[in-house]
């Protein structure tokens, strides 16, 4: 039998970010946004998990190489998000507010090429302990 079977990879990462609607007023953005509309910026220790879902390999007995994905991982979203100012070191950031929901959906989007299609995908980011983001659910 092939039954679906997930791998999931945990990386973390460390990014500054402001939460801001140009289009909006200063007194909108801060209604809306609060704190997380710090003209200065704040950072968040962000946790991610990247879930791979597929059949087992009869002949490696992986759904995916974890080493492979944490190498995708690596490469195409640690070494562009780690350390960074989202908004202002992140190309898609600087027209796109960098919202945990959204920063999710880039990573999606960035890895979802890079991974066969027999492989469905799924994200998983913390912001906070608390607070997380699934995409897509």
């Amino acid at each position: 039998m092939n039954f679906k079977t997930a791998i999931v990879r945990r990386e973390h990462f460390n990014s500054a970010h402001r939460l801001h609607n140009s289009r909006w007023s200063d007194e909108k953005n801060i209604a809306v946004f609060g704190k997380c509309n710090n003209p200065n910026y704040h950072g968040h220790n962000y946790e991610l998990e990247v879930k791979v879902i597929g059949t087992v390999n009869a002949d490696t007995g992986y759904v995916i190489d974890t080493k492979q994905l944490s190498d995708l991982i690596k490469d195409h979203v640690l070494n562009k998000f780690d350390h960074k100012n989202l908004n202002l070191d992140v190309e898609v950031f600087k027209t796109l507010n960098p919202t945990a929901e959204n920063i999710a959906i880039v990573i999606y989007n960035i890895l979802r090429p890079l991974i066969e299609d027999t492989y469905e995908l799924k994200i998983k980011l913390y912001e906070t302990p608390r607070n997380f983001v699934e995409f897509p659910y």
